[in-house]
């Protein structure tokens, strides 16, 4: 884990090329007292670090980020208010590398959606 004692999986279920995740945040992690004083959003990048992380734990191998494609931040995560996310990944492998379909959300609110591809080291 790159940011440590960001996140805790709270549930990781697989099926094939299908990946459910539920995660619970640490509100109280240094990196929120940055992002932002007295108002914490969940950054972006740590969110597809994030997703990065899922991935590897469910192919089991090291990945860098080669790509990332519609990019849509559609919701703040607020730590505090939403502690729990839900992460929904579809996984393709081919020729070394992963493309990852990813949905982010809590509670009924879609708040992330990404095409990435990730390749081996």
């Amino acid at each position: 884990m790159l940011i440590e004692g960001l996140y805790t999986i709270l549930e990781f279920k697989t099926d094939q090329d299908q990946l459910e995740a539920s995660v619970q945040l640490n509100k109280d992690h240094e990196v929120f007292e940055g992002h932002f004083p007295g108002n914490p959003v969940m950054p972006g990048v740590c969110m597809i670090q994030m997703i990065k992380e899922l991935t590897e734990k469910k192919t089991e191998k090291e990945l860098f980020l080669s790509v990332a494609s519609n990019v849509k931040f559609m919701a703040i995560i607020n730590p505090e208010k939403n502690d729990v996310i839900q992460l929904q990944l579809q996984i393709t492998e081919s020729e070394n590398q992963y493309k990852v379909k990813t949905t982010v959300s809590f509670e009924d609110t879609l708040a992330l959606k990404l095409n990435a591809t990730f390749k081996t080291l």
